[in-house]
Protein backbone atom coordinates (compact mmCIF):
# COMPACT_ATOMS: atom_id res chain seq x y z
CA UNK A 1 0.00 0.00 0.00
CA UNK A 2 1.11 3.60 -0.32
CA UNK A 3 2.12 5.66 2.23
CA UNK A 4 1.44 8.87 0.84
CA UNK A 5 -1.05 9.75 -1.86
CA UNK A 6 -1.38 13.36 -3.32
CA UNK A 7 -4.50 14.62 -4.88
CA UNK A 8 -4.66 17.86 -4.75
CA UNK A 9 -3.86 19.88 -7.76
CA UNK A 10 -2.83 23.42 -6.82
CA UNK A 11 -3.52 24.71 -10.58
CA UNK A 12 -5.64 28.07 -9.80
CA UNK A 13 -8.36 28.39 -12.39
CA UNK A 14 -7.06 31.55 -14.75
CA UNK A 15 -7.52 32.73 -18.05
CA UNK A 16 -5.34 29.27 -18.96
CA UNK A 17 -8.21 26.37 -18.36
CA UNK A 18 -10.49 28.85 -20.26
CA UNK A 19 -8.11 28.71 -22.83
CA UNK A 20 -7.26 25.13 -22.88
CA UNK A 21 -11.08 24.97 -23.14
CA UNK A 22 -11.16 26.99 -26.35
CA UNK A 23 -8.59 24.74 -27.75
CA UNK A 24 -10.31 21.42 -27.07
CA UNK A 25 -12.48 23.35 -29.42
CA UNK A 26 -10.70 24.10 -32.28
CA UNK A 27 -11.96 20.87 -33.61
CA UNK A 28 -15.46 21.63 -34.11
CA UNK A 29 -15.16 25.29 -35.15
CA UNK A 30 -18.04 24.70 -37.72
CA UNK A 31 -20.12 23.09 -35.57
CA UNK A 32 -19.79 26.24 -33.11
CA UNK A 33 -19.96 28.94 -36.01
CA UNK A 34 -23.00 26.83 -36.51
CA UNK A 35 -24.49 26.82 -33.21
CA UNK A 36 -23.44 30.72 -32.78
CA UNK A 37 -25.84 31.63 -36.19
CA UNK A 38 -28.97 29.95 -35.41
CA UNK A 39 -28.51 31.63 -31.60
CA UNK A 40 -28.13 34.93 -32.89
CA UNK A 41 -31.22 34.09 -35.78
CA UNK A 42 -33.33 32.67 -33.31
CA UNK A 43 -32.83 35.30 -30.45
CA UNK A 44 -33.38 38.07 -32.98
CA UNK A 45 -36.57 36.09 -34.01
CA UNK A 46 -37.86 35.93 -30.59
CA UNK A 47 -37.08 39.80 -29.65
CA UNK A 48 -39.66 40.62 -32.66
CA UNK A 49 -42.04 38.95 -31.65
CA UNK A 50 -42.89 41.50 -28.55
CA UNK A 51 -42.81 44.29 -31.18
CA UNK A 52 -45.59 42.45 -32.75
CA UNK A 53 -47.54 41.94 -29.46
CA UNK A 54 -47.43 45.95 -28.83
CA UNK A 55 -48.65 46.63 -32.60
CA UNK A 56 -51.59 44.52 -31.76
CA UNK A 57 -52.56 46.01 -28.50
CA UNK A 58 -52.29 49.40 -29.78
CA UNK A 59 -55.17 48.38 -31.99
CA UNK A 60 -57.28 47.82 -29.12
CA UNK A 61 -58.10 51.40 -28.59
CA UNK A 62 -61.25 50.66 -26.15
CA UNK A 63 -64.13 48.54 -26.23
CA UNK A 64 -66.24 48.13 -29.69
CA UNK A 65 -62.83 50.18 -31.24
CA UNK A 66 -60.98 46.82 -32.02
CA UNK A 67 -59.10 46.17 -35.60
CA UNK A 68 -59.66 42.15 -35.52
CA UNK A 69 -58.71 42.71 -39.12
CA UNK A 70 -55.77 44.14 -38.87
CA UNK A 71 -54.89 42.05 -35.55
CA UNK A 72 -55.39 38.94 -36.75
CA UNK A 73 -52.24 39.14 -39.87
CA UNK A 74 -49.99 40.26 -36.75
CA UNK A 75 -51.12 37.46 -34.80
CA UNK A 76 -50.38 34.76 -37.65
CA UNK A 77 -46.84 36.31 -37.98
CA UNK A 78 -46.38 36.45 -34.09
CA UNK A 79 -47.17 32.25 -34.06
CA UNK A 80 -45.28 31.94 -37.37
CA UNK A 81 -41.67 33.35 -35.91
CA UNK A 82 -42.14 31.59 -32.44
CA UNK A 83 -42.56 28.21 -34.57
CA UNK A 84 -39.55 28.61 -36.37
CA UNK A 85 -37.97 29.97 -32.80
CA UNK A 86 -38.83 26.83 -31.63
CA UNK A 87 -37.00 25.02 -34.26
CA UNK A 88 -33.65 26.90 -34.45
CA UNK A 89 -33.52 26.51 -30.65
CA UNK A 90 -33.95 22.51 -30.71
CA UNK A 91 -31.17 22.45 -34.12
CA UNK A 92 -29.01 23.90 -31.91
CA UNK A 93 -29.54 21.46 -28.92
CA UNK A 94 -28.56 18.92 -31.69
CA UNK A 95 -25.33 20.73 -32.49
CA UNK A 96 -24.28 21.71 -28.39
CA UNK A 97 -24.55 18.00 -27.65
CA UNK A 98 -22.56 16.45 -30.94
CA UNK A 99 -20.14 19.47 -29.94
CA UNK A 100 -20.01 18.94 -26.42
CA UNK A 101 -19.55 15.29 -26.51
CA UNK A 102 -16.66 15.38 -28.98
CA UNK A 103 -14.82 17.77 -26.71
CA UNK A 104 -15.00 15.09 -23.87
CA UNK A 105 -14.63 12.60 -26.00
CA UNK A 106 -11.16 13.96 -26.91
CA UNK A 107 -10.50 14.98 -23.66
CA UNK A 108 -10.76 11.00 -22.50
CA UNK A 109 -8.63 9.70 -25.12
CA UNK A 110 -5.51 12.28 -24.37
CA UNK A 111 -6.16 11.75 -20.75
CA UNK A 112 -5.84 7.58 -21.15
CA UNK A 113 -3.10 8.54 -23.78
CA UNK A 114 -0.88 10.48 -20.84
CA UNK A 115 -1.89 7.55 -18.90
CA UNK A 116 -0.20 5.22 -20.45
CA UNK A 117 2.65 7.24 -20.28
CA UNK A 118 2.75 8.28 -17.45
CA UNK A 119 5.89 7.37 -15.16
CA UNK A 120 6.21 5.10 -12.01
CA UNK A 121 6.33 7.20 -9.44
CA UNK A 122 3.13 9.46 -10.78
CA UNK A 123 1.13 5.95 -10.75
CA UNK A 124 3.03 5.22 -7.42
CA UNK A 125 1.83 8.52 -5.40
CA UNK A 126 -1.73 8.69 -6.69
CA UNK A 127 -4.17 6.42 -5.85
CA UNK A 128 -6.03 4.46 -9.00
CA UNK A 129 -9.27 5.36 -7.68
CA UNK A 130 -8.38 8.98 -7.86
CA UNK A 131 -6.92 8.93 -11.69
CA UNK A 132 -10.13 7.17 -12.82
CA UNK A 133 -12.06 9.67 -11.01
CA UNK A 134 -10.50 12.69 -13.35
CA UNK A 135 -11.28 10.62 -16.95
CA UNK A 136 -14.41 9.29 -15.57
CA UNK A 137 -16.45 11.87 -12.90
CA UNK A 138 -14.66 14.69 -13.46
CA UNK A 139 -15.21 13.92 -17.38
CA UNK A 140 -18.88 13.96 -17.08
CA UNK A 141 -19.34 17.00 -14.85
CA UNK A 142 -17.27 18.35 -17.84
CA UNK A 143 -19.70 17.29 -20.34
CA UNK A 144 -22.74 18.43 -18.18
CA UNK A 145 -21.29 21.96 -17.76
CA UNK A 146 -20.07 22.91 -21.34
CA UNK A 147 -23.63 21.32 -22.82
CA UNK A 148 -25.34 24.05 -20.15
CA UNK A 149 -22.62 26.45 -21.20
CA UNK A 150 -23.50 26.49 -24.76
CA UNK A 151 -27.07 26.36 -23.77
CA UNK A 152 -27.31 29.03 -21.58
CA UNK A 153 -24.21 31.66 -22.48
CA UNK A 154 -24.54 31.93 -25.86
CA UNK A 155 -28.73 32.51 -26.23
CA UNK A 156 -28.09 34.71 -22.80
CA UNK A 157 -25.50 36.92 -23.75
CA UNK A 158 -26.97 37.86 -27.21
CA UNK A 159 -30.65 38.23 -25.65
CA UNK A 160 -28.88 40.61 -23.31
CA UNK A 161 -27.24 42.31 -25.87
CA UNK A 162 -30.56 42.48 -28.57
CA UNK A 163 -32.54 43.35 -25.83
CA UNK A 164 -30.46 46.85 -24.91
CA UNK A 165 -30.74 47.30 -28.83
CA UNK A 166 -34.32 47.62 -29.20
CA UNK A 167 -35.03 49.00 -25.65
CA UNK A 168 -32.84 51.97 -26.34
CA UNK A 169 -34.54 52.37 -30.03
CA UNK A 170 -37.82 52.61 -27.92
CA UNK A 171 -36.85 55.11 -25.71
CA UNK A 172 -33.55 56.04 -23.89
CA UNK A 173 -34.57 56.92 -20.58
CA UNK A 174 -36.12 53.86 -19.38
CA UNK A 175 -33.09 52.02 -21.48
CA UNK A 176 -30.70 53.99 -18.85
CA UNK A 177 -32.91 52.85 -16.07
CA UNK A 178 -32.07 49.33 -17.24
CA UNK A 179 -28.66 49.86 -17.47
CA UNK A 180 -27.75 51.56 -14.07
CA UNK A 181 -29.43 48.81 -12.01
CA UNK A 182 -27.40 45.70 -14.28
CA UNK A 183 -23.78 46.41 -12.50
CA UNK A 184 -25.48 45.12 -9.26
CA UNK A 185 -26.54 41.73 -10.19
CA UNK A 186 -23.20 41.65 -12.31
CA UNK A 187 -21.01 42.13 -9.19
CA UNK A 188 -23.25 39.88 -6.95
CA UNK A 189 -22.84 37.17 -9.31
CA UNK A 190 -18.95 37.64 -9.97
CA UNK A 191 -17.96 37.98 -6.11
CA UNK A 192 -20.28 34.55 -5.25
CA UNK A 193 -18.93 32.67 -8.21
CA UNK A 194 -15.27 33.28 -7.07
CA UNK A 195 -15.60 32.14 -3.78
CA UNK A 196 -18.28 29.08 -5.20
CA UNK A 197 -15.40 28.36 -7.62
CA UNK A 198 -12.80 27.42 -4.81
CA UNK A 199 -15.52 25.27 -3.16
CA UNK A 200 -16.12 23.54 -6.01
CA UNK A 201 -12.29 22.74 -6.27
CA UNK A 202 -12.01 21.73 -3.08
CA UNK A 203 -15.26 19.28 -3.24
CA UNK A 204 -13.55 17.91 -6.50
CA UNK A 205 -10.43 16.78 -4.74
CA UNK A 206 -11.97 15.54 -1.90
CA UNK A 207 -14.05 13.54 -3.93
CA UNK A 208 -11.15 12.10 -5.75
CA UNK A 209 -9.35 11.50 -2.79
CA UNK A 210 -12.23 9.07 -1.09
CA UNK A 211 -12.58 7.43 -4.20
CA UNK A 212 -8.94 6.35 -4.53
CA UNK A 213 -9.27 5.69 -0.79
CA UNK A 214 -12.21 3.31 -0.78
CA UNK A 215 -10.41 1.69 -3.96
CA UNK A 216 -7.09 1.13 -2.42
CA UNK A 217 -8.11 -0.25 0.96
CA UNK A 218 -10.63 -2.64 -0.66
CA UNK A 219 -8.69 -4.05 -3.27
CA UNK A 220 -6.11 -4.23 0.14
CA UNK A 221 -8.13 -5.60 3.05
CA UNK A 222 -6.63 -8.67 3.88
CA UNK A 223 -3.69 -6.63 4.31
CA UNK A 224 -5.54 -4.13 6.53
CA UNK A 225 -6.45 -7.14 9.13
CA UNK A 226 -3.31 -9.03 9.07
CA UNK A 227 -1.36 -6.03 10.01
CA UNK A 228 -4.22 -4.76 12.76
CA UNK A 229 -5.05 -1.31 10.87
CA UNK A 230 -8.97 -1.96 10.96
CA UNK A 231 -8.97 1.21 13.59
CA UNK A 232 -6.64 3.32 11.46
CA UNK A 233 -8.23 3.09 8.02
CA UNK A 234 -11.93 3.47 9.52
CA UNK A 235 -10.34 7.24 11.15
CA UNK A 236 -9.18 8.12 8.09
CA UNK A 237 -12.18 7.31 5.93
CA UNK A 238 -14.29 9.09 8.46
CA UNK A 239 -11.66 12.09 8.11
CA UNK A 240 -11.87 12.21 4.33
CA UNK A 241 -16.18 11.50 4.38
CA UNK A 242 -16.03 14.50 7.04
CA UNK A 243 -14.35 17.04 4.65
CA UNK A 244 -15.99 15.69 1.69
CA UNK A 245 -19.59 16.87 3.46
CA UNK A 246 -17.93 19.61 4.64
CA UNK A 247 -17.47 20.64 1.28
CA UNK A 248 -20.27 19.67 -0.25
CA UNK A 249 -22.40 21.96 2.16
CA UNK A 250 -20.54 24.83 1.87
CA UNK A 251 -20.10 24.42 -1.74
CA UNK A 252 -23.88 23.86 -2.16
CA UNK A 253 -24.28 26.65 0.19
CA UNK A 254 -22.52 29.49 -1.65
CA UNK A 255 -23.67 28.56 -5.00
CA UNK A 256 -27.17 29.14 -4.11
CA UNK A 257 -27.18 32.54 -3.05
CA UNK A 258 -26.57 33.65 -6.58
CA UNK A 259 -29.79 32.45 -8.06
CA UNK A 260 -32.07 35.10 -5.45
CA UNK A 261 -29.35 37.96 -5.34
CA UNK A 262 -29.73 38.04 -9.14
CA UNK A 263 -33.57 37.91 -9.29
CA UNK A 264 -33.82 40.12 -6.42
CA UNK A 265 -31.92 42.98 -8.49
CA UNK A 266 -33.74 41.75 -11.90
CA UNK A 267 -37.15 42.18 -9.95
CA UNK A 268 -35.91 46.34 -9.43
CA UNK A 269 -34.69 46.16 -12.94
CA UNK A 270 -38.85 44.98 -14.06
CA UNK A 271 -40.28 47.48 -11.04
CA UNK A 272 -37.89 49.94 -12.67
CA UNK A 273 -38.87 49.98 -16.29
CA UNK A 274 -42.75 49.49 -15.46
CA UNK A 275 -42.59 52.70 -13.22
CA UNK A 276 -40.56 55.10 -15.21
CA UNK A 277 -42.31 53.71 -18.53
CA UNK A 278 -45.60 54.35 -17.23
CA UNK A 279 -44.77 57.91 -16.38
CA UNK A 280 -43.55 58.51 -19.87
CA UNK A 281 -46.50 57.34 -20.80
CA UNK A 282 -48.66 59.76 -18.99
CA UNK A 283 -46.26 62.65 -19.58
CA UNK A 284 -46.20 62.36 -23.36
CA UNK A 285 -49.98 62.05 -23.73
CA UNK A 286 -49.74 58.85 -25.76
CA UNK A 287 -46.46 59.20 -27.80
CA UNK A 288 -45.07 56.45 -25.87
CA UNK A 289 -48.31 54.38 -26.05
CA UNK A 290 -49.27 50.99 -24.37
CA UNK A 291 -48.02 49.06 -26.79
CA UNK A 292 -44.98 50.35 -26.30
CA UNK A 293 -45.03 49.97 -23.08
CA UNK A 294 -45.49 46.44 -23.08
CA UNK A 295 -42.94 45.76 -25.51
CA UNK A 296 -40.12 47.61 -22.79
CA UNK A 297 -41.82 44.94 -20.26
CA UNK A 298 -41.55 42.09 -22.31
CA UNK A 299 -37.60 42.88 -23.14
CA UNK A 300 -37.40 43.74 -19.10
CA UNK A 301 -38.31 40.27 -18.74
CA UNK A 302 -36.07 38.80 -21.23
CA UNK A 303 -33.56 40.55 -20.51
CA UNK A 304 -33.20 39.60 -16.94
CA UNK A 305 -33.80 35.75 -18.02
CA UNK A 306 -30.55 35.00 -18.75
CA UNK A 307 -28.78 36.30 -15.28
CA UNK A 308 -31.49 34.12 -13.62
CA UNK A 309 -30.67 31.24 -16.03
CA UNK A 310 -27.00 31.35 -15.59
CA UNK A 311 -27.06 32.59 -11.69
CA UNK A 312 -29.59 29.12 -11.66
CA UNK A 313 -27.11 26.62 -12.79
CA UNK A 314 -23.53 28.17 -11.80
CA UNK A 315 -23.39 25.30 -9.44
CA UNK A 316 -23.01 23.22 -12.29
CA UNK A 317 -21.08 25.78 -14.16
CA UNK A 318 -18.46 26.26 -11.26
CA UNK A 319 -18.27 22.30 -11.09
CA UNK A 320 -17.49 22.08 -14.60
CA UNK A 321 -14.44 24.95 -14.37
CA UNK A 322 -13.05 23.14 -11.55
CA UNK A 323 -13.24 19.47 -13.10
CA UNK A 324 -11.72 20.30 -16.42
CA UNK A 325 -8.49 22.02 -14.45
CA UNK A 326 -8.18 18.44 -13.07
CA UNK A 327 -8.31 16.39 -16.35
CA UNK A 328 -6.36 19.03 -18.07
CA UNK A 329 -3.79 18.72 -15.06
CA UNK A 330 -3.44 15.21 -15.72
CA UNK A 331 -3.19 15.65 -19.28
CA UNK A 332 0.04 17.96 -18.82
CA UNK A 333 1.72 15.60 -16.77
CA UNK A 334 5.70 14.96 -17.91
CA UNK A 335 5.82 11.79 -19.61
CA UNK A 336 8.20 8.86 -19.38
CA UNK A 337 10.65 9.24 -22.23
CA UNK A 338 11.15 6.15 -24.19
CA UNK A 339 14.54 4.89 -23.86
CA UNK A 340 16.75 5.09 -27.04
CA UNK A 341 17.02 2.91 -29.60
CA UNK A 342 20.42 1.71 -28.61
CA UNK A 343 20.25 1.73 -24.89
CA UNK A 344 21.78 -1.53 -24.55
CA UNK A 345 24.67 -0.55 -26.34
CA UNK A 346 25.29 2.15 -24.28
Amino acid sequence: MRKKQTTKNRTPLDRGTLKKIIQALAGYRLLLALSLLLALISVAAALYVPILIGRAIDLIAGKGQVRFDAILPILTQACAIAGGTALLQWLMGVINNRMTFGVVRDLRARAFETIERLPLRYLDSHAYGEIVSRVIADADAFADGLLLGFSQLFTGLMTILGTLVFMLAIDWKTWLVVILLTPISLISARVIATRTYRMFRALSDTRAEQTGYLDEMIKNQKVVQAFSHTDQTQATFDEINDRYAKNYLNATFYSSITNPATRFVNALVYAGVALIGALTSVATGGVFSVGQLSVFLSYAAQYTKPFNEISGVVTELQNALACANRIFALIEEPKEQPDASDAVQR
